[in-house]
């Protein structure tokens, strides 16, 4: 029975607020407030014992509190790693034009593939309390989940595919991306098979996804070359130069982006490679350059606006009071075969 009245005490119903921290850390409303806005006033055991319950709930401080008459915002915050690239820069005009068009503004920031600047960026905008905040991907800091959690906002995940969104998830699997490009090279068969990526978690994802359907069937080679995200034409160009001098036989390689295909591709015609006899190359993104290589590149298309106008339609649902938003919206993928594979 105390274990239970315990609990009831420590749990929180809804959005977290200056009281609940309050009434979990056995001080006042005040105490709490200047802990959070004048800490050199605290006294360090209280001041402590504060920083942990909110350590604990996630909870952010409003910097909004008392100045507006309606707790709507209109705003919707986006956070993607990178805008450089097209495969971003697409869902965001997919997600902007739906949110305008229904007298919404969005708030963007930038991770560049950075968990703890993901959490940093979480912080600042929930600060600003947005009427729902979008994430790219799946995989975030822990203290990143009890913010958003104990910020309870509509939340939309995309880019990526789970049975356990934190709210509601627009994307696909990674892994099955890796699988179809598996088979299609499977279909002209290769002596060799290769893989060029970069180590973001779902680069990564789709790797593990080639090379699990890979096994019992050939080995995947990896180059010795640690690729960061966003990775380059560079990038590309070194890991195939690797790849082609470790030996002969045919070979069928997969990489993670269009942009690294691209450099392969490169490198591969250089050493007059014949394609996709020879050597077969297949990319990611279906990027407007893909068609124009030479020769044109086989690559994994995605509609890429598609997932920010889906993102956009069901975080404005959820805004709306809606409870039969989907938790996990499939995006379609497909391999568009041309000249390289």
């Amino acid at each position: 029975m105390a274990d239970q009245s315990r609990n009831k005490q420590n749990a929180v119903s809804g959005p977290v607020t200056l009281a609940d921290i309050a009434r979990l850390a056995d001080v006042s409303p005040v105490t709490v407030s200047r802990a959070i806005n004048m800490p050199h006033l605290v006294k360090p055991r209280t001041l402590e014992a504060i920083e942990r319950v909110i350590a604990r709930t996630g909870y952010v401080p409003n910097l909004l509190a008392g100045g507006l008459a309606s707790r709507k915002t209109k705003l919707i915050a986006a956070i993607v790693p990178a805008v450089s690239s097209t495969i971003f820069a697409e869902t965001i005009e997919g997600l902007n034009a739906e949110l305008v068009a229904a007298g919404y503004q969005l708030l963007l920031g930038l991770s560049g593939y950075d968990a703890q600047r993901e959490l940093e960026l979480t912080r600042a905008i929930l600060a600003r309390r947005p009427d729902g905040i979008i994430l790219t991907g799946i995989t975030h800091l822990k203290e990143t989940r009890a913010m958003l959690t104990g910020a309870g906002l509509p939340i939309v995940e995309i880019w990526d595919s789970t049975p356990s969104p934190l709210d509601t998830a627009v994307g696909f699997s990674h892994a099955a991306v890796g699988a179809l490009v598996a088979d299609h090279l499977l279909r002209t068969g290769y002596d060799r098979y290769a893989q060029i990526g970069a180590n973001d978690p779902r680069a990564v994802q789709r790797r593990d996804g080639f090379v699990n359907r890979l096994a019992g069937v050939a080995p995947v080679e990896l180059p010795d070359l640690e690729m960061n995200s966003p990775s380059t034409f560079r990038d590309g160009r070194l890991a195939m130069a690797q790849l082609l001098d470790r030996g002969h036989g045919t070979l069928g390689v997969f990489c993670s982006s269009d942009v690294v295909a691209h450099g392969a591709l490169a490198e591969a015609y250089a050493r007059g490679c014949k394609m996709p006899k020879q050597l077969a190359i297949v990319g990611f993104g279906d990027f407007d350059f893909a068609p124009h290589t030479h020769p044109p590149l086989t690559t994994v298309r995605i509609d890429r606006r598609d997932i920010g106008t889906k993102a956009a339609q069901s975080i404005l649902r959820k805004i709306a009071g809606d409870e039969d938003v989907e938790a996990m919206i499939n995006v379609d993928f497909h391999i568009v075969a041309r000249e390289t594979a």
